[in-house]
């Protein structure tokens, strides 16, 4: 999804910062390797669900900072008047004449009561899947 340009960056969690420090400790470690992301994820989730609320702090504190940056910059910004790429729906008016219907369909309300007379045990869809043949 393209950010729209001028809009502020999204706020990041204490676990997002969590992951980005462990991101670059691992690059610092190990600067040639490449990172599967799926194992690395799951790695971080078992190291985060293992900190204690005192090793979580400076994460949480580095959260609310970019809460607090997050925030000033929205108070800041004016969404512009429409989303760019969109198209508004237009409404429909309900008084506006229908299209007419298609040949297929023409030729099957006329064809339909005949196949039904001559068909009488014939259910809805073989009746369809005769004129759909015809």
């Amino acid at each position: 999804m393209v950010r729209e340009p001028g809009k502020p960056r999204g706020k990041m969690t204490s676990y997002a910062f969590f992951v980005q420090t462990c991101r670059e400790e691992h690059k610092k470690k190990n600067p040639d390797d490449q990172v599967v992301f799926a194992e690395f994820s799951k790695k971080c989730a078992a190291r985060w669900k293992e900190l204690s609320p005192v090793d979580r702090a400076p994460f949480e504190a580095m959260a609310g900072r970019d809460k607090l940056r997050w925030e000033e910059e929205m108070r800041h910004y004016t969404p512009p008047a429409g989303k760019p790429g969109k198209k508004k729906k237009r409404k429909q008016d309900p008084n506006a004449p229908k299209r007419p219907q298609t040949a297929f369909f023409l030729f099957c309300a006329d064809r339909r009561a005949a196949l039904r007379a001559a068909n009488p045990d014939l259910n809805i869809g073989g009746i369809a899947k005769i004129l759909g043949q015809e």
